[in-house]
């Protein structure tokens, strides 16, 4: 097991277990967003039906708070660890993403309070979603993990273009790299 007390949420631990795709998200390339609004942390709700032409959204488990302890347990899941380092790779090549793409989301189901105090503290340049409900992993049967009793949301990113997901990047590792990955793909389709 990797210990968390030392270490900082912004790096990845060595020697974190790589995620295998499980083909629990083979599905979801052509697939239409469903008919859900959820809570941003702008404050308002986002229709996934009426997302901008070309939208990016990565999901991932949870962001953890700095000087509290992860979940027992945490880094040995296979993808669990790794959230803030994701989402500061996105912050960090927001401009050129957006060159390419209309809008990016993170999404966890984490409440909208939690998230606003987590994109306050890293500036965010961007808004989160909060799936606290679980509509939109029933939606898209995304993929779940489950640890002490508690579901969560397996790190994966999608690239919707007309409402359509285009592009789908599962299993993400290590996470941070996976605003590279979104980039060089947003490339290879050009920009409509």
């Amino acid at each position: 097991m990797v210990s968390v007390q030392n270490s900082s949420y912004l790096e990845l631990p060595a020697n974190l277990p790589v995620p295998i795709d499980d083909g629990q998200a083979s599905h979801l390339v052509g697939l239409t967003m469903p008919a859900i609004a959820l809570p941003a942390t702008s404050g308002q709700s986002v229709s996934l039906a009426n997302l901008p032409n070309r939208t990016v959204i990565f999901i991932y488990p949870m962001t953890g708070v700095p000087g509290v302890a992860l979940p027992d347990g945490w880094d040995d899941v296979p993808g669990a660890r790794g959230c803030t380092p994701q989402a500061c790779a996105y912050r960090d090549s927001y401009n050129e993403i957006l060159s390419y793409a209309d809008v990016v989301f993170g999404m966890s189901n984490q409440s909208t309070n939690y998230q606003t105090e987590f994109r306050g503290r890293v500036h965010l340049p961007y808004h989160l979603l909060s799936d606290l409900n679980g509509l939109f992993k029933q939606g898209l049967n995304l993929p779940t993990f489950q640890l002490h009793g508690i579901t969560y949301l397996k790190r994966l990113t999608m690239i919707i273009s007309g409402g359509v997901i285009t592009e789908v990047h599962y299993p993400v590792f290590p996470s941070n790299h996976d605003a590279a990955w979104v980039i060089k793909t947003l490339q290879e389709q050009g920009r409509d």
